[in-house]
């Protein structure tokens, strides 16, 4: 059961959304609603998903959050705000997030975007094991046939 931490200052929100991804049946610690908390959870969680709120309590908001997060873990990151100005999204975008929901959101449309960024996900770091072993097996090719030269 994938394992999601959601990341939201306002706590009734945040309450609201960890009750709909329990229904929908994934493992959700209790909510976090800073970025210095997010980053200290994810190290102790280890989540399969992060579900951010761009605007965030402390001194980091959730695009700074979500640039460490991915810098630092494996771990995809879907925005879910309610904002979606131009300068927001273009700073959302070098996260290469996994997502963005514009707040307020149907609980299908929380479905569909957890399920798909957790498929990518998965895709994407099965290309990059993939992609490992295979440029491990040339360099061991080129090697052994540069010992028999």
């Amino acid at each position: 059961m994938p394992k999601i931490l959601v990341v939201e200052d306002e706590w009734i929100v945040a309450d609201q959304i960890c009750v709909t991804l329990r229904k929908m049946g994934y493992s959700v610690p209790p909510p976090v609603s800073s970025g210095d908390e997010a980053i200290k959870k994810i190290e102790e969680e280890i989540p399969d998903l992060v579900i951010m709120d761009v605007l965030l309590q402390g001194s980091i908001d959730g695009v700074e959050t979500a640039r460490q997060i991915t810098s630092r873990f494996d771990i995809p990151v879907l925005y879910l705000t309610a904002y979606s100005d131009q300068n927001l999204l273009e700073r959302v975008k070098i996260t290469k997030p996994a997502g963005y929901l514009v707040k307020p959101f149907e609980e299908s449309e929380l479905k569909c975007n957890v399920e798909i960024a957790l498929h990518n996900h998965k895709q994407d770091k099965q290309l990059r094991d993939d992609y490992g072993r295979l440029e491990s097996n040339l360099k061991n090719t080129i090697d052994a046939i540069a010992e028999k030269i």
